[in-house]
């Protein structure tokens, strides 16, 4: 077993199989799944884990180039749009519609247990050189 990191090995093995350019959905209890990608669904109950802790954790181990978050995410979640301009500040904002649309071109859907709206974010992978 790893002593640090990510431990669950479906998300381990996800990450590991990522490249240039592929995408990461991290998404709320509530997003809608696109067809298609791997998913890992975290979601242990409401609020576990939340969507801070899923994304803190997986930018310890991913380069991430660019990040799409709703728009909508400003108004209805000061707290998850907080976050996300903290790590992203070329965070690029687009109408939850197209957020959804966009997420079924990801490689990867990372399914938190976080119950607020719009805490989803969709990453784009860079490379470590």
């Amino acid at each position: 077993m790893r002593k640090a990191g990510i431990l669950n090995r479906h998300l381990a093995g996800a990450l590991a199989e990522l490249g240039h350019g592929h995408g990461v959905l991290v998404c709320d209890a509530g997003m809608p799944i696109p067809e298609g990608p791997r998913v890992v669904d975290l979601a242990f109950r409401a609020g576990v884990p939340s969507f801070t802790e899923v994304v803190e954790g997986l930018l310890a181990e991913l380069v991430v180039e660019g990040a799409t978050a709703a728009a909508e995410v400003r108004e209805a979640n000061p707290a998850a749009a907080g976050l996300l301009d903290a790590h992203f500040p070329d965070l690029t904002l687009v109408p939850h519609e197209e957020l959804k649309r966009l997420s079924s071109g990801a490689r990867l859907v990372v399914r938190t247990g976080e119950a607020r709206p719009y805490a989803n974010v969709l990453l784009r992978c860079g490379v470590f050189f």
